[in-house]
């Protein structure tokens, strides 16, 4: 599928997602989580990321991580039941990479599947576009547009007016 822009928030068409807005990317029974674009803005400056233990076991729904920003904290709850298999040590020294990058640079964990069953549970990108959708509408008190793209997240977000990326590029 591919990627959606809703009232300025990125949706990857390539993961599932959870209604607490984290995402899950599914490879060969292992799924890299992270938290949504919608997450990480409505947190604000990320400052630690408390990353859970390799070969921890988890369950689908129960906190995988905690996430510190400026103006709280935040839990990670993890879409899918297994073993933690890797963490991104990145995130140690720089927890500003799921602001600068939730899809990619800023993922939290890799997860190995103890039930492919728990992907029946999640969101499409379709799904969690019209979650979000709602969501924007109360916010805003407005409906908002749809914008699908088949680009690339760096050129989906410099399609993006600055003001609605909530930061002004270097230029």
């Amino acid at each position: 599928m591919e990627d959606i822009v809703i009232g300025g928030y990125l949706v990857k068409g390539d993961r599932y997602y959870t209604k607490d807005h984290e995402w899950a990317q599914v490879r060969n029974g292992k799924v890299t989580v992270g938290i949504t674009d919608y997450a990480q803005k409505m947190l604000g400056d990320i400052v630690f990321v408390d990353l859970p233990e390799k070969d921890q076991e988890v369950e689908a729904g129960e906190t995988l991580a905690n996430i510190e920003s400026v103006k709280n904290v935040a839990p990670v709850y993890s879409p899918v039941s297994g073993t933690v298999l890797e963490t991104n040590q990145d995130l140690v020294d720089d927890p500003g990479l799921v602001n600068e990058d939730p899809y990619e640079g800023g993922w939290i964990a890799v997860v190995e599947m103890r039930d492919p069953d728990d992907i029946g549970e999640l969101m499409t990108a379709g799904e969690y576009a019209d979650l979000l959708k709602e969501i924007v509408k109360e916010e805003q008190g407005e409906d908002v547009e749809e914008e699908i793209t088949p680009l690339g997240i760096e050129e989906s977000l410099d399609s993006l007016p600055e003001e609605e990326l909530g930061y002004e590029e270097e230029r």
